[in-house]
């Protein structure tokens, strides 16, 4: 996606800065980890098993307690620069409820980390389910990928992702179905935001991990998700990611959770009762 040049510096932060338009964006990351601090004293789980050797490099996995149930591995948002799986344990309850095991997957934070190093944590970390997943109690044929935000955008590498080329073990399908949430697809436009300062994005790596401009590696199904009261350009990626998709003979579909911004989101997702709840736990396969 080119730039539209109608968007000057100061409409682009505020349309992909969106923490600026809440004014109590601090409280709802202390209402998150407050929520999921209790869960976990209640659900327990198997907290930071390590996929890899970096200290950020842990999955924290919640089980529904059902044989062959569906897995939904979730990646956190924070712009690739914030954030921590255990301030979204909450949102597990209600799939937990419904049967669904899930996985919330750390990675490192730019700027100590990079996109093409936290793309490649994603995929190493969905291997190594995979790989373990008769340990774990897992459906290894029951694989679904989706994340919010930043975590969007790499649910969208994973299901770009050629997986028997990093193992002749894993199956192209590793990945049944994918729902990113509230994604970044084209990441040009955050070169020209303060974003950037931490994530350290030139042309080519942004051209080069835009999932806008990849194919994906199968056709499981997608659902592209977002709040319907999120900014302008988040409506926009998801409508041309869609349009993109499409066009390789995907299956994807888009939904937009009414009368909710990019945070109010993850509650509505967290909700049983929620349009937006039923809708991805009726997609996980």
């Amino acid at each position: 996606m080119v730039k539209d040049p109608a968007l000057d510096r100061a409409t682009l932060e505020r349309e992909y800065n969106v923490r600026k338009n809440r004014p109590d964006f601090e409280q709802i990351g202390k209402d998150w980890a407050a929520r999921s601090a209790a869960f976990r004293d209640k659900a327990g789980g198997r907290l930071d098993l390590a996929y890899g050797p970096a200290p950020r490099e842990r999955i924290d996995l919640f089980s529904a307690g059902r044989k062959g149930a569906p897995l939904l591995a979730y990646i956190h948002g924070g712009y690739w620069q914030r954030g921590d799986k255990s301030a979204y344990s909450f949102v597990a309850a209600p799939f937990l409820a419904n049967g669904v095991d899930i996985a919330f997957i750390n990675y490192n934070l730019c700027p100590n980390g990079s996109i093409p190093v936290i793309t490649a944590q994603i995929r190493t970390a969905i291997v190594w389910l995979w790989r373990n997943a008769a340990s774990l109690g897992l459906a290894e044929d029951r694989f679904n990928l989706g994340g919010h935000s930043a975590g969007g955008h790499l649910t969208a590498m994973g299901l770009a992702t050629d997986w028997p080329a990093i193992g002749s073990d894993l199956p192209r399908d590793l990945l049944k179905s994918g729902v990113p949430m509230s994604g970044l697809y084209d990441l040009g436009p955050l070169r020209e935001t303060e974003i950037n300062d931490a994530v350290g994005l030139d042309a080519a790596t942004a051209r080069d991990y835009s999932p806008l401009f990849k194919k994906p590696a199968t056709l499981a199904p997608v659902l592209a998700t977002l709040g319907d009261g999120e900014t302008t350009q988040f409506h926009r990626q998801t409508d041309r990611f869609v349009e993109e998709w499409t066009k390789h003979g995907v299956r994807i579909e888009r939904f937009a959770e009414p009368a909710v911004d990019h945070f109010d989101y993850v509650n509505r997702l967290a909700d049983a009762k929620s349009a937006l709840f039923g809708k991805v736990r009726g997609w996980l396969k």
